[in-house]
């Protein structure tokens, strides 16, 4: 089995490294990044941490607006997939990444007709928030795909009320494979400057919260008014309406540069508090079992506000109170394993290899 890999961003890096490791053991794996991610902060490092080979190919794409990232994506994925010729497309998440490997794998037809199949890792997921760019991402995604293979029952109960629960297998969270791996070895790599005192470990980077300077300050401002100590790995976009804008920065909070995986995983395990706008470090905080506010009025993780870890806060008016609520979290409360046993990774590969087990029987008997 032949499979390409269509990776771009932080998150879909730490997704696919147990993924490709068990591929790469059994079967013929191109790893294709796109470029969406391209500094050392956000790319080159976490590719180190998570032992995630170099990419087969580097698309180079870089920044750029919605529609000039997704269309110069196409442009050089549709060669690379013909010459590559896979079995199948394997896309992650819901970034731009995702939506033009699967745009370009739903696209390919060959001479004789037929097209790599593809298949979506973290299927299922919805805000249910139209304006958010994620949200269409990861419903075309699915809508394309041949295979679904979705984190959790709330995922699965989402496809299926889209009509596509025939395509869909449940295989838990694959960050949670990679999250239990980097947890055992991160103790090494948190931050001088986080050790021996309590703080709050913010993250932002949505556009919704930091591309209007008087919102970022706000969310600032409203952060270090609950916490002594606030520590704020700085997001390359944040960054730039921080120095653009001139916003100004608490006392209290202290900007660091972005950091590798296994620092933000040191990080989350030794914060008091999880302040965030991410998908993914809201999902961290649980693993870790730290309190979560997420800094939206929707979750895509419905099941740790359930759960009583998060929180939602959507406007900075309201995060001091929302702090407070989640600094009183009793950490010894139970928190069931909702994403998972930290085997989907093998449950990806099996997945993977039954379907293509299957169409290749199908074209026999034709």
């Amino acid at each position: 089995m032949k499979i390409v890999s269509v990776i771009g961003a932080r998150p879909q890096f730490v997704k696919a490294a147990p993924v490709s490791r068990l591929l790469r053991q059994r079967h013929e794996e191109v790893l294709v990044h796109t470029g969406q991610h391209y500094d050392d902060a956000m790319s080159a490092s976490f590719f180190r941490d998570l032992d995630l080979p170099p990419p087969d190919r580097d698309l180079g794409v870089g920044s750029g607006t919605h529609a000039i990232q997704t269309a110069d994506m196409l442009r050089r994925l549709e060669p690379l997939l013909r010459e590559e010729a896979p079995d199948a497309v394997l896309v992650y998440g819901d970034t731009n990444s995702t939506l033009a490997g699967a745009l370009a794998a739903a696209k390919l037809v060959d001479a004789a007709g037929q097209r790599p199949w593809l298949a979506h890792v973290e299927a299922g997921l919805r805000s249910f928030n139209p304006a958010m760019p994620e949200e269409r991402n990861r419903i075309v995604a699915d809508h394309l795909s041949d295979l679904l293979l979705a984190p959790t029952p709330a995922a699965m109960a989402n496809l299926a009320r889209e009509g596509l629960a025939e395509r869909a297998t449940m295989v838990g969270d694959v960050m949670v494979d990679a999250f239990m791996a980097a947890s055992s070895r991160a103790d090494d790599f948190l931050p001088p400057i986080a050790k021996g005192r309590p703080f709050l470990l913010l993250t932002l980077h949505r556009p919704s919260n930091v591309d209007d300077p008087a919102r970022l300050g706000a969310w600032l401002d409203a952060v270090a008014e609950q916490a002594a100590s606030v520590l704020f790995p700085v997001h390359p976009r944040t960054r730039a309406v921080l120095d653009r804008a001139q916003v100004a920065i608490p006392a209290s909070v202290t900007p660091l540069e972005p950091v590798g995986y296994l620092a933000m995983v040191a990080l989350e395990h030794a914060a008091r508090v999880i302040a965030t706008d991410s998908g993914g470090v809201q999902k961290e905080a649980y693993l870790a079992g730290v309190p979560c506010v997420t800094l939206r009025a929707e979750t895509e993780w419905i099941e740790t506000l359930e759960a009583g870890w998060n929180r939602l806060c959507s406007e900075p008016s309201d995060a001091p109170a929302a702090i407070t609520a989640a600094d009183a979290v009793d950490r010894s409360a139970p928190r069931p394993p909702l994403f998972g046993d930290g085997h989907a990774a093998e449950r990806i590969v099996e997945a993977l290899e039954r379907l293509t087990a299957g169409r290749a029987a199908a074209l026999v008997a034709s």
